[in-house]
């Protein structure tokens, strides 16, 4: 995780980026937009930008869509003044932080950009079998092919590739081409000159010159436009890029790494991906087998997971009842590892009792199993649902009860769609849709700092 901070280094900025360096974060500072924007620009990067409230924020949003610049913005402040919260995130910042920093709050603003662990756990054989395929291939410069259902763990697999690799030292660079536009996708890989297009008021460096003699991650590689495809192709074969707008190449060393969730070879056949590329990137495939197929992963997962959420939201740590784990391993697990983590999540914070007992396991799909177990642990449930402001579960439909557990969320959190994600288990974009829908049907969202407001 790379941050880039914009602002007085001084005070709660200080403590703020010095929090970042205690979670894993490399940090760098910029005292104006204008340094900020020139150290983007020169392939320094940045996967997260944290600017005082101070600066103009809307300039900054501004200027990064001009120059196609795809970095999420958080807004820093002293205090939970509602009026301040709301300008910012009129302004474009995609969370509003206040000031003194909570190192909870920090962290979970760094978790929902990350939006996957980079720990490698397991314990089933089918799947240490893929980690010896890994550990032999990642030190050469192979171009990877990472594939499996979504939730997988597919860049979590890529960063231990590159830890593995000669090139550790040097940078990890990954981009979601499913989550960059076409047209924008283009610049963010390869960079663009000075006047390319309209908003290109300087030279640009791209993906690719970032991660020169490292490692880049291309996620969902499937997404891309069959035009950008042949430029990759290019790239792979001549090992230089073109940047837009540009008349001299640029040599690049960059070790490729690929991931998909789709069957590539059936893209292949239906004409969506071309057969050339899909060769060169597939030099060596790393199949990572669905959840399902790891039932001894399950167990592994689920206690770290526990371990993880009971210390991130304060409460004891109890161990998984036998009952518990059953349920776990019998269950299909379409999300995979991140559906896991979500319910794992959502078990520590609905628990009550000595251990976690099969009401507090809300499986994706099915009625929580209010009642389950001994009359202690199912009176002890419905006290964890009361006090989340869930009210009765029995009778109520998943979808009225994931709603409910979602805005008094966001209220608890002060209406900080970041925070209340991180509770919840789940990625920003999952709880924006979400919050989108509610809008849709009519249900009040809390606007960050409203709770607080409404309050005082």
């Amino acid at each position: 995780m790379r941050l880039l901070i914009l602002g007085s280094f001084e005070g709660h900025l200080t403590t703020a980026s010095q929090i970042a360096l205690a979670r894993g974060a490399k940090v760098n500072h910029a005292d104006t937009i204008d340094k900020g924007l020139h150290a983007l620009r020169t392939g320094q990067g940045a996967d997260l930008i944290m600017i005082d409230v101070k600066l103009p924020i809307a300039r900054l949003i501004e200027s990064l869509k001009a120059e196609r610049i795809t970095i999420p913005v958080v807004a820093c402040g002293t205090g939970t003044d509602a009026e301040t919260a709301v300008r910012a995130i009129k302004a474009g910042a995609k969370e509003y932080v206040p000031l003194p920093p909570d190192a909870e709050l920090i962290a979970a603003v760094l978790q929902a950009v990350a939006e996957e662990s980079n720990a490698l756990i397991f314990k089933d054989v089918v799947m240490a079998q893929v980690i010896k395929l890994a550990d032999q291939i990642a030190p050469s410069d192979a171009s990877i092919l990472v594939t499996g259902e979504s939730g997988t763990g597919k860049e979590v697999m890529a960063r231990y590739i590159h830890a593995k690799s000669r090139r550790a030292n040097q940078k990890f660079v990954a981009v979601n081409c499913a989550a960059i536009p076409e047209n924008l996708l283009e610049s963010e890989l390869f960079g663009h000159e000075k006047g390319a297009f309209t908003g290109a008021i300087a030279r640009r460096v791209g993906k690719f010159e970032e991660a020169n003699g490292g490692t880049l991650l291309l996620d969902e590689i499937s997404e891309m436009d069959p035009r950008l495809q042949a430029k990759l192709l290019r790239v792979i074969q001549e090992r230089e890029i073109d940047r837009v707008g540009g008349t001299t190449p640029v040599k690049v060393n960059v070790r490729l790494v690929a991931t998909s969730n789709r069957n590539l070879e059936e893209e292949v056949k239906n004409g969506n991906f071309r057969e050339d590329l899909y060769f060169r990137l597939n030099v060596f495939n790393l199949a990572l087998p669905p959840l399902r197929k790891r039932p001894q992963d399950v167990k592994a997962l689920a206690e770290h997971f526990t371990k993880k959420y009971s210390e991130l939201n304060g409460v004891p740590l109890r161990p998984i009842s036998a009952e518990s784990l059953t349920r776990l391993q019998g269950h299909h697990w379409k999300g995979n590892v991140r559906e896991l983590e979500n319910t794992l999540h959502r078990a520590v914070l609905l628990a009550s009792g000595d251990e976690i007992t099969p009401e507090a396991i809300m499986l994706t799909g099915e009625q929580p199993q209010a009642g389950a177990g001994s009359a202690e642990g199912a009176a002890g449930g419905d006290a964890a649902a009361e006090a989340l402001g869930l009210a009765t579960l029995v009778g109520r439909t998943v979808a009225d009860v994931e709603r409910d557990l979602i805005i008094d969320t966001l209220k608890h959190c002060l209406g900080n769609r970041t925070h209340a994600a991180n509770i919840l288990g789940i990625s920003i974009r999952t709880l924006r849709n979400k919050l989108r829908q509610y809008t849709d049907e009519g249900v009040p969202v809390p606007m960050p700092g409203e709770a607080e407001a409404a309050q005082g």
